[in-house]
């Protein structure tokens, strides 16, 4: 009897580094990767090279990683908690600074939080628990991962298939997600809210699924948390007024947020105990550092502040500002995500290259981040980017890539309104 088990059934790394490592070797000798910086200035770069450049592929779109209350409230807390961390799972015993942290991120969102070392953490902790049946009354759902999910659920596939059956779903594919509740009892749907590549879940065929076949949905909405929604709910949240014992949402609050850090939302407080208690990886003793709860506190008063509406019309008017200059598959969208296709991922790399020595740094993304034939250079807008530094950035690229052979400017600049203003 053979009992070898089949391997490679969702993860081959052998495979992905003998197609990646050049691209990734191009990109170290081209100066746009392996950089260590200095700040020069709010969201102002200095590398090792001598260069300095704007920094177009961050993820904190609100520019909140730079607000001196934000900063203050993290050395403010040092100083008056005494120490950095109590080290020790956090299931056992935690700081009381943190359940308050916790308290007031509950408050702001309208559910049961919890705090958790990063997003990555809390995945890593929750995804095997769901695959086992325990958040499902005992019952193990089929693990229905859609293509596009982040790594950071994605390479949970093989623990998850220790417990139940997993399968990969086609990118927003909603009938393909139906044919699968049709055949199995239980079925939970795992996706991104707003995908790191850009473009957003289809939530309202999503809700309409939920209550035809009662799946459980984890999504994880680390790109929108606080950059969309009414105090930052983010974009899940805009279409998902509650939370029932079937969602859970993760996020990163080292994004838009401007701390560190991931958060859980609950809509079961029984699930919130049982991740409490047998998380894992989301509970052990590096649980949030008294720096970042400090941040977060202060990050929670600018979320119930006017300001957050603000900051939030402000990056939708830098994003109408690129869109009318260069035409992408995301244009239109409220998500600050935009990828410049360039096809070939010698042309990617080539091209931040370019960018980075003319005073802008950014992603090339080439396999296994995108498909093969489809690299790209991502760019992330901000808040506080000034309307000239756009235009610059636009012309750049543009006329970099038109000396290629590839035109991004739009044939038509559309007035049409933002898909935010519908939200």
């Amino acid at each position: 009897m053979n009992t070898e088990k089949t391997k490679n059934n969702f993860i081959n790394y052998k495979k992905v580094v003998s197609l990646a490592n050049e691209n990734w070797q191009e990109a170290e000798m081209r100066k746009i990767s392996g950089l260590s910086v200095d700040v020069a200035g709010q969201n102002y770069l200095h590398d090792q090279y001598g260069r300095h450049f704007y920094h177009f592929c961050t993820t904190s779109y609100l520019g909140l990683d730079y607000h001196p209350t934000i900063l203050a409230s993290a050395i403010s807390a040092i100083q008056e908690t005494g120490t950095l961390r109590i080290a020790n799972s956090k299931n056992r015993c935690k700081l009381a600074i943190l359940d308050v942290f916790e308290q007031e991120l509950s408050e702001l969102f309208e559910v049961s939080c919890l705090s958790t070392l990063s997003c990555s953490s809390a995945s890593s902790g929750i995804l095997p628990l769901l695959a086992s049946g325990v958040l499902t009354d005992n019952v193990s759902p089929t693990m229905v991962f859609d293509k596009f999910s982040h790594y950071s659920m994605n390479h949970l596939k093989p623990s998850c298939a220790d417990e139940t059956e997993v399968i990969t779903a086609p990118h927003n594919d909603m009938n393909y997600l139906e044919d699968i509740c049709k055949k199995h009892h239980k079925v939970a749907y795992i996706a991104d809210g707003v995908y790191s590549m850009g473009g957003i879940a289809d939530i309202d065929s999503i809700m309409y699924l939920k209550e035809k076949y009662g799946i459980f949905l984890y999504l994880d909405d680390s790109h929108s948390i606080s950059a969309l929604g009414q105090n930052g709910k983010g974009y899940v949240r805009t279409k998902m007024k509650e939370l029932d014992d079937n969602v859970i949402i993760v996020a990163s609050l080292a994004k838009s947020f401007g701390c560190s850090g991931g958060v859980v939302m609950f809509g079961d407080d029984a699930h919130t105990k049982f991740v409490h208690r047998y998380g894992g990886p989301s509970n052990w003793s590096q649980s949030l550092n008294v720096a970042a709860i400090g941040a977060g506190l202060a990050s929670v008063k600018i979320h119930s502040s006017s300001e957050l509406t603000l900051l939030q019309q402000k990056l939708q008017n830098n994003i109408r500002q690129f869109d009318a200059a260069i035409q992408t598959e995301q244009s239109g969208s409220p998500t600050a995500i935009r990828l410049i296709r360039c096809g070939e991922s010698g042309l990617a790399n080539k091209a931040a290259e370019y960018l980075a020595n003319h005073g802008f740094f950014t992603s090339a993304v080439f396999f296994p981040v995108v498909p093969q034939g489809k690299a790209a250079i991502r760019v992330t807008l901000r808040a506080d980017m000034r309307s000239e530094i756009i235009t610059e950035f636009c012309s750049l690229i543009s006329d970099f890539l038109l000396s290629h052979g590839i035109d991004i400017k739009p044939e038509k600049i559309s007035s049409a309104p933002l898909l935010a203003e519908k939200i």
